[in-house]
């Protein structure tokens, strides 16, 4: 891969943030709606419970924050495809000497950079409003960081794959698929509290073992690793399955002549 390549691609979608603020309005307004209303709920539900309850509590915000982790990654992967769709430019970056790696790794990028903008902020509301400190995760938050972040690629490049292969009509998807499995992943609840029928499903995604890990570091400062080392194993599954199937549908896809009809549709 050239890094040269992938940093003017990152560029290139930097710009069409800094040219446009209203794109911000995504990337910060509405998680910073989310953070409150779950924010908010948190102090009801405190207030009106035991103490030894209400510390518990916490864990929604600290759920809330993680989840957005997966949900940016995620979006970095799909949004950037649809931005070149959108702008018509989805031809010139693959008429271009752009290999798809390339392409990858730099909405990989971009979605690391929309993390780190949407996470410093909630992180900063969060602390100054509810006095929640995601540090309080101390160095766990490293590898959940990281895991989040991978498994939201893995989601974004499907994404981006069912939308390749079904148009623009599956636009949606890009939206859509994290939500899919947002009930399924144990986020703002454990796994022993979900209906006995979802719990094997449960643990077949990696996001089901970081939001564990996170309830156990909150409530005790430590977890099992073997939590962790799952995650790991389950990512590196996940992302070399979702690369091959992006690859097999964009390979499809120019085989088709579909990307020429795609792009200018």
């Amino acid at each position: 891969m050239n890094l040269r390549v992938i940093s003017a691609l990152v560029l290139r979608y930097i710009f069409l943030y800094t040219r446009n603020p209203i794109r911000l309005v995504e990337m910060i307004f509405w998680p910073l709606v989310d953070l409150l209303v779950w924010g908010n709920l948190t102090l009801f539900l405190q207030r009106n419970t035991t103490t030894e309850f209400g510390g518990f509590i916490l864990f929604l915000l600290g759920a809330m924050i993680l989840w957005d982790i997966l949900f940016r990654a995620q979006q970095g992967v799909a949004i950037s495809f649809l931005e070149d769709v959108w702008t018509r430019n989805l031809l010139n970056v693959f008429v271009a000497p752009v290999r798809t790696t390339e392409y990858l790794a730099a909405t990989f990028a971009v979605g690391m950079l929309r993390i780190f903008v949407t996470v410093a902020v909630l992180g900063l509301v969060a602390w100054a409003g509810y006095r929640f400190d995601i540090f309080i995760l101390d160095w766990w938050l490293l590898p959940f960081f990281l895991n989040l972040m991978v498994f939201g690629w893995s989601l974004g490049m499907i994404s981006t794959a069912l939308i390749l292969r079904w148009g623009q009509a599956a636009e949606s998807l890009a939206w859509a698929v994290p939500f899919f499995i947002q009930p399924i992943v144990a986020v703002f609840y454990p796994v022993a509290d979900m209906p006995a029928w979802s719990q094997p499903l449960a643990w077949c995604f990696p996001a089901t073992y970081v939001f564990e890990g996170m309830r156990q570091v909150m409530d005790g400062g430590v977890m099992d690793m073997g939590l962790l080392v799952k995650a790991m194993l389950l990512n590196a599954g996940y992302l070399a399955a979702a690369g091959a199937l992006f690859f097999h549908i964009l390979r499809m896809t120019r085989k088709r002549g579909l990307l020429t009809k795609f792009a200018t549709q």
